[in-house]
């Protein structure tokens, strides 16, 4: 059986706490009471932003509770692999959301104190993603100089995180049901999404258990089979999609002034059409890099490696400094 992973000194956590953590739970926190007492006027983006930024504050209080208590060992994955896999999804979360909560919303405000607060909440979000940014590039500099493998290293991790969050951005969109319903095509689009959403979601799940380095499992060709299930799946979608929401053959709005929801420019809300074509243009982004995704794992398959990132079996024997062995 493999030994168990050496986390970082307490001294460590410590200052990651004091100089990271904090911030970050205080700017999340300062973003979403900014945007909360708006209250009507927040508008739907507001309430998307604010639900992104409540998520990133509650997991970031959660992650720095099991790091000061030292609750790590409880979990059934390696805790470095959780921590920096939650910092990369926390900063596009953050950076998603302040993009997104400005140009929809805050440049169409008038002058009002609450444009402002949008301002300031904006802002706020930016530094939070720049501090998990920070996190995120500190604990992999950590690691390597540890010796300590993990996950987030690979491009398949990289991969993984970008298709499961362009998934998440898409059902945001989606959240506006009359987009699809009473539409088979639609809702099959719907379904592909789902599908291999919660695909990417087992493999990630899988690598953060470290579970491909327990021999023998073909997990390069388990991989493969999954990443060409969901590049054909995606394939429909990109087809479906675009076809029946911009064809007027198959009842869609081919121009945006044709969408009586887009006629008025003062709203603060994204109008109907426009949530179409960002679910288009989100689709052919995740179609791109499920291609990519395919084209790594193939090549592993036709190298007969599992993985580029697979290690020797030294890899489950981190080597125990003096400072760490209390910590075992």
């Amino acid at each position: 059986m493999p030994t168990r992973w050496i986390h970082p000194g307490s001294d460590s956590i410590l200052c990651v706490f004091w100089f990271l953590r904090l911030p970050q739970l205080f700017s999340t926190c300062v973003a979403f009471s900014l945007v909360a007492d708006m209250g009507t006027l927040r508008g739907a983006i507001g309430n998307w932003s604010m639900s992104f930024w409540c998520v990133c504050f509650a997991m970031t209080l959660i992650i720095s509770i099991v790091d000061l208590r030292n609750l790590y060992y409880d979990f059934p994955f390696y805790w470095h692999n959780i921590c920096v896999t939650y910092a990369c999804y926390a900063a596009l979360i953050c950076l998603s959301a302040s993009i997104i909560y400005s140009i929809t919303y805050v440049q169409f405000l008038p002058d009002h104190p609450y444009r402002d607060q949008a301002i300031a909440a904006t802002a706020f979000s930016c530094i939070a993603s720049v501090l998990y940014v920070i996190e995120v590039a500190g604990m992999r500099a950590w690691y390597d100089l540890e010796e300590i493998f993990f996950y987030e290293h690979t491009m398949s991790a990289l991969l993984k995180v970008l298709e499961t969050f362009v998934a998440g951005v898409i059902f945001a969109f989606l959240s506006n049901t009359s987009l699809y319903l009473h539409q088979p095509a639609l809702e099959w689009c719907v379904a592909v999404y789902s599908i291999c959403f919660i695909l990417a979601a087992v493999v990630l799940l899988l690598n953060l258990g470290e579970w491909e380095y327990m021999q023998p499992r073909p997990f390069s060709i388990f991989q493969l089979l999954l990443t060409l299930l969901s590049v054909l799946l995606y394939v429909s979608s990109m087809v479906l999609w675009p076809l029946y929401q911009f064809s007027e053959e198959f009842g869609g709005m081919p121009q945006r002034f044709m969408d009586m929801s887009c006629v008025d420019e003062l709203s603060y809300n994204v109008c109907d059409w426009d949530q179409c074509l960002a679910v288009a243009i989100l689709t052919a982004i995740n179609l791109l890099m499920y291609m990519v995704d395919l084209v790594y794992w193939a090549r592993q398959v036709s190298i007969g490696t599992k993985d580029v990132s697979s290690a020797p079996d030294s890899v489950w024997s981190y080597p125990v400094s003096s400072q760490s062995e209390d910590i075992l």
